[in-house]
C-alpha cells in the first residue's frame, strides 16, 4: 500500500498506510466499516497483510457487556449524532437520534479483550444473532434487526396472539406465562432483497413463532403433544425443527404438516442412569454442508436453578491458568460433557434414526443465543500450550436470555476428542453485565452489500474514492476511535478531511484546549498490570483529559524506556539512560540533545541512573527541561532554546551550539534553590524556592556574566510555591507564588467528588493566597529599579503552570464562576491551574485550581489523583493543549 495518501510526501502522516494506520486503532465493529466505506479500502484490506493481525476478523469472538459503565459522553455513536442539526431531514426507519451505540467487548478465544462499539436501542436487550445482525427487544413490542457495522434498522411486528407485560421477556397468552429465550435469526436480510426477506424465530419456552418478511404476520406454531419446555429451534431445509428442555425433537411444515415428534431423547445409558442429561442443555444446528440436522448435549453446566429430586452436580475445576486477561479453567473428564447426533432429515416419516458423531474433524460448533456457527478451526499452540480455539470442538454460551444467574462456566469448550479435558472462562470478573454473550465472528466479507445505493448507511462513498469519499458521519465515527495523534494525522491527508474534523460538530475533540497529559488509570492502581498494559496498542499511550468533558488517548510510541522531562506547543522534552532528546508528539520527529559539558559536570558517579542525574560538586538533580522556543521547519530545526534547570545549577543551550552553564556564584553550601526558569527577550530567568529572589542573565553575553538579581514580591514567613511565565503579549515577566501547603485543619481530608465528563477525582479545600506580579525586566534593570506590579484580573485567560512551558489560554467563552456555587465547570477564566512543577514532586498528587478574584467563602478546587501506587508512576502529569496546525502546515497547496 501506499506510505501516504498526501501529495506532500509527508511519510509521517501515515507511515505504514492509512488502512492499517486507521484501523488497528479503531475498535473491530469501526474497522470493518471503514473497510466497507469504498472500494478502495475494501480491495486493500482483502490484500493486507498487517491488517488482520491487528484486528480479529474471522475469528470466532465472545461479544459482552463491557466491564465498566460509560456514561453518553464516552459513546462514539452517541457522540456522532447527538449534536445533528435540529430539523434535518430523517427517516423514520433509520431515524438519526435512535444511531446511539453500546460500548461493549469483544473477547477473542486467543487474544487479549478490546473494545467493540455497536448500535444500539438505548435499553435494548440482545437476543440473538447470525452474521451481521442481532436482535434488539425493547419494550413494549420494539424489536428489531440491526445490523452491527451499518446501523441499519429492520422492525419486527408484534405477535398479536401474544400479550404483552411489564417485563419485556414474559408474555400472556390463554391465560398461559410464556418466557421469551431468544430469537433465531435462520435467514439474514440482504441488499438483494432490498431488506424485506429473512427468517426469524421466537423461541419461548412454551410456544414457537416464526416470521418471513418485516411487512407480513408471525405465525405461532401450535403443539398440543407438548410436555416440556422449548430449548432451541432452528430452520432446516424450509422446515422449523425444536428441541425441548428432556430432548424431544418436534418438525413443522408451514405448507402442510406439524407438529411432528420425530424423535425422543438418544441419550446413552450411562447418562440416564445418573439422570445427568436433566441438568444440561439441547441444541440444533447444521452440518457444515447443510445438508444434515445436529442435535447437541451439553450436560454439568450448572446454574441458579432449582434442581428438585434430582443431583446436582457442581463442576470442580481441576486446574487453572491466567491467560489473555482471563481465567482459563479445566475440568476433569465424567464433570462435563457434550454429546453431537446427526440425522437425514430428507425423510421423516418415519423418522431416520440418530447417529452418533464422534468427530467434526477441522470443524468446530459455536452455540449460544446466537444462530449456530459452524466453521473450521485452525489448531495452533502458543508458548508450548495449546490454543483455546480448536477444532473438533463444540463451544456453549449461555441458551437463553434474561437468566437469573449466568452458567458456570459461562464460556465452555467440550472436545469431542476423547482425551481432552473441558475448559471454560467467565466473560467478566464479575456479576454485572446486562447483555446475554453472544458468539460473533467480525468481519467485512459482506461490505459490498453496504456499499449498494443507500443514503441510510454508516459507511458511504463507493467507487475509487479515498479517505475523501467518506462523509463527514464517517470521519468523526473514526476520530471518536482514534488517539488525538492519529486524529491530527487523519486530518492531514488533505484539506477535506481537516476541515471535517475540525469542525468537530460531535464534540469529540477540543482543539486549543489545556488538557491534562498524564498516564492512565492502569499505571496507579491495576491489580493486572500486565493485563491493562497488553489491552492497549502498547505501554506508551497515556490520557488526554480535558478538564470538563470525555478523557481522549495519545499514542506517543517514542516514549517508550522514556521519561519526559517538559513540554511547549508539539515538542516534548525527554530522556532515557542515554540521551535527552525532543521528539514531535504528531510527526515523531527526533531531536537529539549535546550532552553536558564533561568540564562541568561529573557523569560517573550516576552512571546506573537516567540522564537526568548528576554530580557537581555537590550531587545536583535534574527538575525539568524548559522548551523555551520550539524548533520550526523554517530554521531547520536547529533554532530551539532550551534550558535544563537544576535544583543548585542552571543550563542554556540554543541549537546548534553547546550547553553554557549559569552561574550565580553564591558561596557553598548556600547554593540558589532554583525552582522554575523561562526564557524571555534573551534573557534567563530564574526564580529561587527559599525566598522568591529571582535571578537573570543576558544569553546574548558569550561569556554569561553574573546575574542581576531581582528581590521578590512578597517577603513575609509563608512558604510558597514560585511560578515564572512571560505575559500575553510577551513583554513583560509576570511571577505566580501560591501557598505551597494547602489542607484542612486537624488534617482532614475532603471527601472526593466523581466528575462524571472525565472520570477525574475533585475536592475542595479552603481558599489559599495565591498572587500574581509582573514587570518590565528589561526597563527596570536598566532603571535599577526592580518594582513588582500585582495582577488583580488575567481577564479573559488563565494560567496553566507546571512541568510545561507556561500555558496562557483565552477562555473568552468560559466563566470564571459557577453559577450554583459548585466546582464544576473546572475550567475557567482569570485562574491560576498548577500542576507538578518538575519530575520529581513526589508530594501526594494534588492539582489546584484558583481563583484570582474569588467570592467570600468560595474553595480551591483539587484534581485528587490516585494516591495508591503512584511511586511507581514515572511521569507526572503536565498540562498540554492539543492543535490541528501541524496538519495544516503538510496539506498539499490545492485539494486533491
Amino acid at each position: 500500500m501506499a506510505r501516504s495518501i498526501n501529495e506532500s510526501g509527508s511519510s509521517w502522516v501515515f507511515p505504514d498506510g492509512p488502512l492499517e494506520e486507521i484501523a488497528s486503532r479503531c475498535d473491530v465493529i469501526t474497522a470493518a466499516s471503514l473497510v466497507g466505506s469504498c472500494k478502495f479500502y475494501h480491495d486493500s484490506a482483502t490484500q493486507s497483510v498487517a491488517l488482520p493481525a491487528s484486528q480479529p476478523f474471522g475469528m470466532p469472538c465472545v461479544l459482552h457487556t463491557h466491564q465498566t459503565e460509560v456514561p453518553p459522553a464516552h459513546n462514539p455513536f452517541y457522540r456522532v449524532h447527538k449534536f445533528k442539526q435540529e430539523g434535518a431531514q430523517k427517516d423514520k426507519q433509520h431515524d438519526a437520534k435512535d444511531r446511539k451505540g453500546t460500548l461493549c467487548q469483544l473477547t477473542p478465544l486467543d487474544r487479549i479483550s478490546s473494545d467493540a462499539v455497536i448500535p444500539d436501542g438505548g435499553t435494548g436487550m440482545w437476543a440473538g444473532a447470525n452474521g451481521d445482525w442481532i436482535a434488539l427487544l425493547g419494550f413494549p413490542w420494539n424489536w428489531e434487526l440491526v445490523n452491527v457495522y451499518t446501523g441499519r434498522r429492520i422492525p419486527l411486528p408484534p405477535i398479536s396472539e401474544f400479550k404483552s407485560t411489564p417485563d419485556k421477556l414474559v408474555f400472556e397468552s390463554n391465560d398461559q406465562h410464556l418466557q421469551l429465550l431468544k430469537i433465531a435469526i435462520c435467514r439474514v436480510p440482504t441488499a438483494a432483497s432490498n431488506y424485506t426477506s429473512f427468517s426469524v424465530l421466537a423461541i419461548f419456552n412454551a410456544a414457537i413463532a416464526v416470521l418471513h418478511c418485516a411487512s407480513s404476520r408471525w405465525t405461532v406454531l401450535d403443539n398440543q403433544f407438548l410436555a416440556y419446555g422449548y430449548s432451541d429451534a432452528i430452520i432446516h431445509k424450509g422446515i422449523v425443527f425444536a428441541v425441548t428442555q428432556t430432548g424431544e425433537v418436534y418438525a413443522w411444515n408451514q405448507l402442510s404438516w406439524g407438529p411432528l415428534l420425530i424423535s425422543t431423547a438418544p441419550i446413552p445409558p450411562e447418562l440416564d442412569e445418573q439422570g445427568r442429561y436433566n441438568l444440561g442443555s439441547w441444541w440444533l444446528a447444521r452440518s457444515p454442508d447443510g445438508s444434515r440436522l445436529f442435535l447437541v448435549h451439553t450436560w454439568g453446566v450448572t446454574d441458579g436453578r432449582d434442581y428438585t429430586g434430582l443431583v446436582r452436580i457442581l463442576p470442580a475445576a481441576a486446574t487453572s491458568e491466567g491467560r489473555h486477561g482471563r481465567t482459563i479453567r479445566g475440568y476433569g473428564k465424567g464433570l462435563l460433557g457434550c454429546e453431537v447426533y446427526s440425522m437425514d432429515t430428507s425423510q421423516l416419516m418415519p423418522p431416520r434414526p440418530w447417529r452418533r458423531i464422534i468427530s467434526l474433524g477441522s470443524y468446530s460448533l459455536f452455540l449460544g443465543v446466537n444462530y449456530p456457527i459452524i466453521i473450521p478451526v485452525e489448531d495452533g499452540a502458543e508458548h508450548d500450550r495449546p490454543n483455546m480455539a480448536r477444532s473438533n470442538s463444540v463451544y456453549t454460551s449461555h441458551h437463553a436470555v434474561g437468566l437469573a444467574y449466568p452458567p458456570s462456566p459461562e464460556i465452555c469448550r467440550f472436545s469431542l476428542n476423547s482425551e481432552d479435558c473441558t475448559v471454560g472462562f467467565q466473560t467478566n470478573i464479575r456479576w454485572t453485565w446486562r447483555q446475554v454473550p453472544l458468539w460473533l465472528i467480525p468481519s467485512f466479507a459482506n461490505a459490498r452489500q453496504w456499499n449498494l445505493p443507500s443514503r441510510h448507511r454508516l459507511c458511504r462513498g463507493g467507487g475509487d474514492g479515498h479517505l475523501e469519499a467518506l462523509t463527514g458521519d464517517n470521519i468523526n465515527l473514526i476520530a471518536a476511535h482514534l488517539d488525538v495523534t492519529y486524529t491530527v494525522r487523519l486530518a492531514a491527508c488533505s484539506r477535506e478531511l481537516y476541515d471535517m474534523i475540525s469542525k468537530d460538530e460531535g464534540k469529540m475533540h477540543h482543539w486549543d484546549e489545556p488538557c491534562l497529559l498524564m498516564p492512565p488509570p492502569a499505571y496507579w492502581f491495576d491489580e493486572h498490570w500486565d493485563v491493562a498494559r497488553t489491552s492497549r496498542l502498547h505501554d506508551t499511550v497515556y490520557d488526554l483529559v480535558p478538564l470538563d468533558h470525555p478523557r481522549r488517548s495519545v499514542a506517543l510510541p517514542f516514549m517508550h524506556d522514556r521519561k519526559w522531562l517538559g513540554a511547549n506547543g508539539d515538542w516534548i522534552a525527554a530522556a532515557d539512560h542515554h540521551e535527552w532528546c525532543l521528539v514531535n508528539v504528531y510527526t515523531e520527529r527526533h531531536i537529539p540533545l549535546p550532552s553536558l559539558p564533561d568540564s562541568k559536570i561529573d557523569h560517573s558517579s550516576f552512571s546506573y541512573q537516567p540522564a537526568y542525574s548528576f554530580n557537581w560538586g555537590p550531587a545536583i538533580d535534574l527538575l525539568k527541561i524548559v522548551i523555551c522556543q520550539v524548533p520550526t521547519k523554517g530554521g531547520r530545526y536547529a533554532d530551539y532554546k532550551l534550558i535544563a534547570l537544576f535544583d543548585k545549577t542552571i543550563f542554556y543551550l540554543e541549537g546548534g551550539g553547546d550547553w553554557r552553564m549559569l552561574e550565580a556564584l553564591t558561596p557553598a553550601p548556600d547554593y540558589p534553590n532554583y525552582c522554575d526558569a523561562i526564557e524571555l527577550r534573551g534573557h534567563v530567568f530564574a526564580v529561587d524556592e527559599t525566598d522568591g529572589s529571582t535571578y537573570f542573565w543576558d544569553t546574548a553575553n558569550e561569556n554569561l556574566m553574573l546575574p542581576f538579581v531581582i528581590p521578590p514580591p512578597v517577603v513575609d514567613d509563608q512558604q510558597y510555591a514560585w511560578f515564572l511565565a512571560p505575559s500575553a503579549d510577551g513583554k513583560r515577566l509576570m511571577i505566580i507564588l501560591t501557598v505551597n501547603k494547602i489542607g484542612i485543619a486537624n488534617a482532614e481530608v475532603p471527601p472526593d467528588i466523581p466528575y462524571a465528563a472525565n472520570g477525574l477525582q475533585l475536592r475542595q479545600y479552603p481558599p489559599v493566597a495565591t498572587y500574581v506580579f509582573e514587570l518590565d525586566p528589561l526597563s527596570t534593570a536598566r532603571a535599577g529599579d526592580f518594582l513588582w506590579r500585582q495582577v488583580n484580573s488575567l481577564s479573559d485567560h488563565s494560567l496553566f503552570l507546571g512541568l510545561n512551558y507556561p500555558i496562557i489560554a483565552n477562555l473568552k467563552k468560559r466563566e470564571s464562576k459557577a453559577p450554583d456555587g459548585t466546582l464544576v465547570p473546572f475550567m475557567r477564566k482569570n485562574c491560576v491551574y498548577t500542576a507538578y512543577q518538575n519530575i520529581r514532586y513526589n508530594q501526594y498528587p494534588k492539582i489546584l485550581r484558583c481563583n484570582l478574584q474569588p467570592d467570600e467563602g468560595e474553595t480551591v478546587g483539587v484534581i485528587s489523583l490516585p494516591k495508591d501506587g503512584w511511586d511507581s508512576v514515572r511521569q507526572a502529569a503536565m498540562w498540554f493543549k492539543p492543535a490541528l496546525n501541524i496538519a495544516r502546515s503538510v496539506l498539499p497547496l490545492k485539494k486533491q
